[in-house]
């Protein structure tokens, strides 16, 4: 443990983590349609390529 006092966060700071939280819970809430005839496994375009056997395109 610290010898160190515990920093109070100042309302700016609070008030982004409750925002981010937020944005977390409404993320996690959210969910896609399942994929009718899709691929099996990740997302093939998730780093704006698209990505097939191992070999990316770029658009």
């Amino acid at each position: 443990m610290s010898d160190e006092p515990e920093r109070k966060l100042t309302p700016e700071a609070e008030r982004a983590l409750a925002e981010a939280e937020a944005r977390r819970k409404a993320a996690a809430a959210s969910t896609l349609p399942a994929e009718v005839g899709g691929r099996v496994g990740p997302e093939p375009t998730r780093f704006g390529d698209w990505e097939r056997g191992g070999i990316a395109s770029d658009f």
